[in-house]
């Protein structure tokens, strides 16, 4: 068996070849594609086959993909651009002759409930287009995507958004890390698409009743209309583009677009997907007062 794992030099991509290694498989028959020399360097160290490949590089995709049995493709980070590189990727296996794609794509795969979704979608048709045999890892949210509001909470003792009482069903990266590498290893995941969140779906209430007990200050959530929400991070120096593409996130939490509870991850990996307390105590050991930087 041979695997390929895109973007195995970021956070997702380096946890699915840990789990790859500690679950047994041995290291010659993972190739680690990305686009940075020294962290491919430090795969290699531990024996795994490199490429340095991005998915504008579509001979060095299709050269790095060569004889591979499954090709994991973990969506790019340039949102924008990701059908054209996805599309890329997927063009390039079929040339390379690879058995299998799993795509990591988002979760519902419906472009109208969440400002990240066209994208995927829009890859997930490219994929079922190219006539490749497929898995698709709908992923929902990781609860490291709140590290910022766990920093901002230690400061000031708020979080502010405007999910109103949309609740977000998150698991941590590294169970969504496992689950891909069960499916790149496992049998019978041929043509199945899997809705991947955590166990339990929280509000942003409850959020900031968890920051509470990790941070050991009140934290309250303060939930604001999608305008006033826009000023106040604009206010805070964000550029008006990202503070409207994380309004537009919050709009999607609102509506639901986070809340799918299916237990597939937690079938997946075999044991409980990781509460978002257990992630934020780990993410608070830097950022909780008193060591809090200024």
């Amino acid at each position: 068996m041979t695997l390929v794992v895109t973007g195995a030099t970021g956070q997702l991509g380096r946890l699915v070849v840990d789990s790859l290694l500690a679950s047994g498989t041995p290291p010659a028959e993972i190739t680690a594609t990305g686009r940075t020399p020294e962290k491919l360097a430090q795969l290699a160290a531990l024996g795994v086959r490199t490429a340095q490949a991005s998915f504008d590089e579509p001979a060095a995709l299709e050269a790095a993909f060569a004889g591979a049995d499954t090709v994991l493709l973990i969506s790019g980070n340039e949102v924008g651009e990701r059908v054209r590189q996805h599309t890329n990727a997927i063009e390039a296996a079929v040339k390379a002759g690879v058995g299998r794609i799993v795509y990591t794509s988002i979760l519902g795969g419906d472009a109208d409930t969440l400002v990240l979704a066209p994208e995927h979608v829009a890859t997930e048709q490219a994929l079922l287009a190219s006539g490749l045999t497929y898995t698709i890892l709908r992923n929902g949210w990781y609860n490291e995507n709140y590290a910022q509001a766990l920093v901002q909470a230690a400061q000031t003792g708020e979080v502010i958004g405007n999910v109103g009482h949309g609740r977000v069903a998150s698991a941590s990266r590294r169970d969504y890390a496992e689950a891909a590498a069960a499916v790149l290893t496992g049998s019978g995941h041929e043509g199945k698409t899997y809705e991947l969140s955590g166990d339990t779906a929280w509000d942003h209430q409850e959020f900031a009743a968890i920051l509470t007990q990790v941070i050991g200050r009140e934290v309250v959530y303060i939930d604001l209309s999608r305008e006033e929400h826009l000023a106040a991070l604009i206010g805070a120096g964000l550029d008006e583009g990202t503070a409207g593409f994380l309004t537009a996130l919050d709009a999607g939490i609102r509506d639901g677009a986070l809340e799918l509870v299916t237990g597939d991850l937690s079938r997946l990996i075999g044991h409980p997907t990781t509460p978002l307390a257990e992630t934020l105590r780990e993410l608070a050991q830097p950022v909780s007062p008193p060591t809090l930087s200024p």
